[in-house]
Order: structure tokens, then C-alpha cells, then sequence
């Protein structure tokens, strides 16, 4: 693994979302293609970028779910906040054991391109 990342064409929301890409991609244990993905998605909206310490610990390189219930999370930083956990960990990692399958199946689809882009697939691709 790598500690050093050379930049390729990468673009930016803003000057403050290419300065935390840069200065988390420091912290974080290795650089990799996870990590890489996790540090430019959470730098693309401001309360993820101000609570990041909430939501990854530096420290264990592990995603912290449980800031996904907190009071600083808007609909916007939950999306950002899903795809990034997605991006690094290619799962669901809020997804409890503890809860019910159709709760289970509910966070699950909180993680689906159509939920966090909002976007639906044309009926032209319904129909294939």
C-alpha cells in the first residue's frame, strides 16, 4: 500500500472540498482506491467534512455508522455519507443484525444509486 497519491484529473466541488481531499488523504492508514473514494466523497459536502471525525476513526481505519443518527445530518450529508460507507466498505455497514429483515431491507435501499442520486431508471429499461 501506498502513503503517497499522485493526483490524476480530479474535479472539485470548491477550493474547501480539494483542501480536505488532500489533508484527510494524510491521515488516513494507507492510500488506496477505497480510501481515495471514501476521503472525496466525504469532502464533497460541508457537514461531512466538519464531522468527520465522526464519521471515520483515523485511528482503527473503520466507518463509524452510528453518525448516521446524528442531529448534525441533513438529507444531503446522509447520501454522502451512504456512498462514501459503500465506496470503502462495498457494503452496508449501518445495516444492524438486531433489526428487523424489512428494516434491515429499508437500510439496505438507502445504499441503491436510484435512492441516493434520486434518479429511476427510464421504463425504455424496465422493459429489457
Amino acid at each position: 500500500m501506498t502513503t503517497e497519491y499522485e493526483p490524476q484529473n480530479i474535479i472539485f466541488a470548491n477550493e474547501s472540498h480539494k483542501h480536505f481531499f488532500y489533508d484527510t488523504l494524510k491521515k488516513v492508514r494507507c492510500i488506496d482506491e477505497c480510501h481515495i473514494a471514501l476521503c472525496y466523497c466525504l469532502g464533497i459536502n460541508d457537514d461531512t467534512r466538519n464531522n468527520i471525525d465522526q464519521i471515520y476513526d483515523f485511528t482503527t481505519g473503520c466507518v463509524k455508522p452510528e453518525c448516521l443518527q446524528k442531529g448534525w445530518q441533513t438529507s444531503g450529508s446522509l447520501k454522502v455519507v451512504r456512498l462514501a460507507f459503500n465506496l470503502y466498505c462495498n457494503g452496508t455497514p449501518s445495516v444492524s443484525e438486531d433489526d428487523s429483515p424489512d428494516d434491515q431491507l429499508m437500510e439496505c435501499q438507502l445504499y441503491t444509486v436510484e435512492d441516493i442520486f434520486q434518479c429511476h431508471m427510464p421504463l425504455i429499461l424496465c422493459n429489457l
